[in-house]
């Protein structure tokens, strides 16, 4: 869910950041030499932006981020150095009922094709549906890519893919019912037959139940005209003998925005909601000590080699934005270990002062 005033600001963004840009868990070590840029880095890996996401295939990163009406690739083979890596507008929705808001979109290689997931509407909020977009070329840099589906009749925002044992499944978040004096999302899965339509109807996994998922009023009393309940952008992450969920909890725009866990076996019917289990705890979330709010919209991404596996996400450095006000989320980068269990191990968010290893 978000603000309304962070639809109008997106436009702004979107125009500062691809200009800019384009110009241009883990551990953190301290330095006596803060000049070593070459092995450290600090946050955030782009001045703006929010609801970050990267695909690593042959050796690169197709980073993406939400831009408002159009889609951007940033390549590089080093997240950390996104404000150096060559970036291009790739898509931009031209059917009527996919051209506004567009969040969260995500680059998927499939079978031998790019396809990008993301959502969209006609200018009404009420509206938003998925959408996915297909290219010919090789090289998601080149060639143009095209309007392919709808993925979704009802309300849904935040679209991902992911397979197991050879099955491809989509993941969402959507409202269980039209809103009128709440709003409630909980995420959704469902079959698909190809990457680019479903096979089976939407199944309900998860739903705001923990106080931690229910904040909507952040501390200076700023909130919606009438409570939003929220889980939003699923993100899978397969990892020996389990399915791992991470999603976002709690209203995008109070500094509580944090990250929640579902898991399953990998041989369980996924389509089973009783099949899932939620961590009772955030795994993820803000550091008030560190100046770190809003921790969500994450995701995590192996690249080559072992102990390689990243953690994207944004946030803010402020509690909350003032109404009317620049959306302050940033792009950040951790690194992210595995336990003995193969179980991802987030830590904590660190400060933008921070020194931290380069991939």
């Amino acid at each position: 869910m978000k603000n309304v005033y962070i639809y109008i600001m997106c436009i702004w963004l979107a125009f500062l950041l691809c200009a800019a840009s384009c110009a241009g868990g883990g551990k953190a070590w301290l330095l006596a030499d803060a000049s070593d840029t070459l092995h450290y880095y600090r946050n955030p890996v782009l001045d703006s932006g929010a609801e970050p996401y990267a695909f690593f295939h042959d050796g690169y990163y197709y980073y993406t981020q939400g831009c408002e009406d159009q889609v951007w690739i940033w390549k590089t083979d080093d997240l950390s150095r996104l404000r150096q890596a060559e970036c291009k507008m790739v898509y931009k929705p031209a059917p009527p009922h996919s051209r506004h808001h567009l969040w969260a979109p995500e680059i998927h290689y499939i079978d031998g094709k790019w396809y990008i997931y993301y959502t969209a509407d006609d200018g009404n909020s009420d509206n938003h549906r998925l959408y996915v977009a297909v290219s010919s070329s090789p090289d998601p840099m080149e060639g143009d890519f095209h309007y392919a589906a709808r993925l979704s009749d009802d309300w849904g925002i935040h679209a991902t893919t992911f397979s197991v044992r050879g099955r491809r499944y989509l993941l969402w978040s959507g409202w269980m019912h039209q809103r009128v004096e709440h709003e409630t999302q909980g995420i959704y899965i469902a079959p698909m037959d190809s990457p680019t339509s479903l096979s089976g109807g939407r199944v309900l996994i998860s739903t705001p139940q923990h106080v931690w998922e229910r904040q909507w009023v952040s501390p200076d009393g700023s909130r919606l005209a009438y409570p939003v309940y929220v889980n939003e952008n699923p993100q899978a992450f397969v990892s020996g003998s389990k399915v791992y969920i991470y999603y976002s909890a709690s209203g995008s725009w109070t500094p509580y925005y944090c990250v929640g866990r579902l898991e399953a076996d990998i041989d369980s019917d996924l389509l089973d909601p009783a099949s899932w289990h939620k961590h009772p705890e955030p795994v993820f979330m803000m550091s008030e000590r560190d100046s770190v709010y809003s921790v969500g919209g994450m995701c995590l991404v192996s690249g080559a080699g072992e102990d390689n596996c990243w953690m994207l996400y944004h946030a803010r450095s402020l509690s909350n934005d003032e109404p009317g006000t620049r959306d302050s989320r940033t792009p950040r980068l951790q690194h992210v270990a595995l336990d003995e269990q193969g179980v991802p191990q987030l830590g904590h968010p660190f400060r933008l002062d921070t020194l931290l290893r380069r991939p």
